[in-house]
């Protein structure tokens, strides 16, 4: 997940239009990329950028928004054009977000993708994307996206079926009650040996025990193990930070995997995430402060289907922050040795969190980054969190949920709120074909205020799949610059420069606040190339693929490389792809204060040099190898920051290349 974020750490412009390069005034590069993939999702504030040009494998297609053409006097019904490739709900504009314009049209790339802003005025995204080996054997096999592709039609109903049951019914069964629930007691409504899948969890309650249900707890525990995968408020695991309604809407949460719904007499909570498990399964309420009457509970399971080794448990995470640290993020979720396991593989696949129980909103500065399988590079970096939650200028502080984001609950201000209760804000988040894969461990962070400077009492919960195994295992490490490494890798490099040393920090938060340093500076070495650099790693032969990772040095733009393996004996050297890296920690800014002012050409260097980047590697290329030797060729990218502005040195930075083997699940 990349974004316009401030490369400096702070809140400028509201992470608004920090651009890779300028192609020209009205090419503005936010988002560059090599070799097949898939864009799962792009958001913008309002129209802001468009028209958007979204170059895939070298054709250029250009993406509007209907207020472009006036944006002073925006359309009240918005939407994107051509409409055939953006169809709603699978797509949503401002107009019904509150301020966000909402892609989830896939665009698929055989060879690139770049995207680019015409206008730069508050230009500000974040955009997930998932990258391929080339040649993957895919159940869709990758192909160019153009405007006349549209969205299939059952993906635009299944999308539509928000708020209604989504699961499954035929073949499953069904047990249902009624539970009278006391303060702090715990009552077992469902305990079941066998191997199935959870497909429904229902629950409904008189509206008049809305204030007593509300922090209930919903816990889950699979396979009698010793932790439950889930201990949550009931409300919020729902998608809400309360259940009061201020305006009664018929549905206070209408997303596609939870929901809850008003009716005359009662609310009506459903969750639709498959929950797998293999020997048992005990779900589990307990009782609050105040006692609630009349809980009627179903729930629907079946078999479970499939391979065992292809089914994950189900997690929801919470966390309670009511002081959050000044100066630090806040942790929604580590895996390492969490529910008594050092590592997990699966999916992060969404949060529900309250953000204030103050209705104050200026907490939304705060951005969202995600660390997968020990980078120190966020793979995931937003721009804030109301646009992490489906919004744009804080929904402008209305409510509205959709199908997977939403902001249900909360006041516009604290002024207008009708009682403490309609203080509480809270948004969700739901991945569905954007979900985030790890082999290892998953570490989701989220910054509370533009700083880390917000008091705000935070609830989170993190959803997850994940199996108590690492399907991720590192093998080997090169580092540049220590000899005794360079030695047992067998380095060479014709045109490495001298060793030499970077002081320097990776990309994350401000360096200090309150004159308090956050972030300190580090030392480590490396080299440059501008031909060829070869070595050798070990691996797992029994790896079914295996990813490469680089520290490197982003001061130096656009460092693009050929990378070739040649097994242990190197008899025949084969292409695995292109590793390219667009950018680096000098951007330009451009957010001129006009909605139609003229482009801007504001070169900014931050003082984080330090990156993680990673390239998958084909079975083809590894599987049975104990060894492989790696060859990466230099092909430099001649391109400005802008026209005008000195190319530069281009070259290849080599800190550190460490080897990661997958494995199939189960293997240890």
């Amino acid at each position: 997940m990349r974004s316009t974020y401030d490369r400096q750490g702070g809140n400028e412009g509201a992470d608004a239009s920090h651009f890779l390069y300028q192609e020209r005034d009205n090419f503005n590069v936010a988002l560059d990329l090599e070799g097949p993939g898939i864009l799962s999702f792009a958001r913008f504030n309002h129209w802001h950028g468009s028209p958007w040009h979204f170059v895939v494998d070298g054709t250029d297609n250009v993406i509007r928004e209907s207020s472009t053409e006036d944006p002073l006097h925006p359309i009240s019904d918005s939407t994107f054009l051509p409409d055939s490739a953006f169809p709603a709900p699978l797509n949503l504009t401002w107009a019904t977000t509150k301020g966000a314009d909402l892609l989830w049209s896939p665009i698929s790339f055989e060879r690139s993708f770049r995207m680019a802003y015409s206008r730069t005025r508050y230009g500000t995204g974040y955009y997930i994307y998932s990258r391929f080996v080339p040649g993957l054997p895919l159940s869709h096999p990758l192909t160019s996206w153009n405007e006349s592709v549209a969205p299939g039609k059952d993906v635009l109903d299944f999308l539509s079926q928000a708020g209604n049951d989504i699961a499954p019914s035929v073949g499953t069964k069904e047990e249902k009650g009624t539970i009278q629930l006391s303060p702090g007691s715990t009552v077992t409504f469902f305990k079941k040996r066998g191997q199935n899948t959870i497909r429904a969890v229902k629950f409904s309650i008189p509206r008049d025990q809305a204030d007593a249900f509300t922090d209930a707890r919903l816990k889950i525990t699979w396979d009698d193990r010793a932790t439950p995968s889930v201990d949550v408020p009931i409300a919020l695991f729902f998608g809400a930070g309360t259940l009061y309604n201020r305006d009664n809407r018929e549905f206070l949460v209408k997303a596609l995997p939870v929901s809850i719904r008003f009716t005359r007499d009662k609310i009506d909570f459903a969750c639709y995430f498959p929950m797998p498990y293999f020997k048992s399964a005990q779900i589990q309420l307990v009782g609050a402060d105040y006692p609630v009457r009349d809980i009627s509970w179903e729930l629907r399971y079946s078999q479970m289907a499939g391979s065992r080794s292809k089914q994950t448990y189900f997690h929801a995470t919470y966390k309670d922050f009511p002081h959050p640290v000044r100066g630090q993020d806040l942790e929604l979720l580590d895996t390492a040795a969490i529910e008594g396991s050092q590592s997990w593989s699966g999916q992060f696949i969404g949060t529900s969190f309250i953000f204030s129980h103050n209705a104050d909103l200026r907490t939304l500065e705060g951005d969202p980054r995600f660390f997968f399988d020990g980078s120190e590079t966020p793979q995931a970096q937003g721009t804030g969190t109301e646009e992490w939650g489906g919004g744009g200028d804080y929904w402008g502080g209305l409510n509205m949920s959709l199908p997977l984001a939403g902001h249900p609950v909360g006041a516009k201000n604290a002024q207008v709120a009708l009682n403490e209760t309609d203080k509480i804000e809270s948004a969700y988040r739901f991945l569905l074909a954007d979900l985030m894969p790890f082999g290892d461990r998953a570490v989701i962070r989220l910054e509370h205020g533009g700083k880390n400077e917000s008091t705000e009492h935070y609830e989170t919960i993190a959803y997850w799949y994940g199996a108590p195994i690492s399907t991720l295992f590192q093998t080997d490490q090169l580092q540049i610059g220590d000899e005794r490494s360079e030695h047992d890798h067998r380095y060479t490099s014709p045109s490495a420069s001298a060793v030499y040393t970077v002081k320097s920090r990776y990309e994350l938060g401000v360096d200090a606040l309150d004159g308090t340093e956050i972030y300190p500076a580090s030392e480590d070495r490396g080299r440059t190339m501008t031909e060829t650099s070869e070595f050798k790693l070990r691996l797992r032969p029994d790896n079914i693929g295996v990813l490469l990772r680089r520290k490197l040095d982003y001061s130096f733009a656009d460092q693009r490389a050929e990378v070739f393996i040649a097994d242990e004996s190197k008899s025949k050297w084969k292409p695995a792809g292109v590793w390219y890296l667009a950018g680096s920690n000098t951007v330009v800014y451009s957010n001129p204060p006009d909605e139609l002012g003229r482009t801007q050409h504001i070169a900014q260097t931050s003082n984080r040099r330090f990156r993680d980047d990673e390239f998958l590697v084909s079975k083809d290329l590894t599987q049975g190898e104990k060894s492989i030797w790696v060859r990466v060729k230099f092909t430099p990218v001649s391109r400005p920051l802008y026209p005008g502005y000195p190319v530069g040195t281009r070259v290849w930075s080599e800190m550190r290349y460490t080897a990661y083997c997958f494995v199939s699940p189960g293997k240890k």
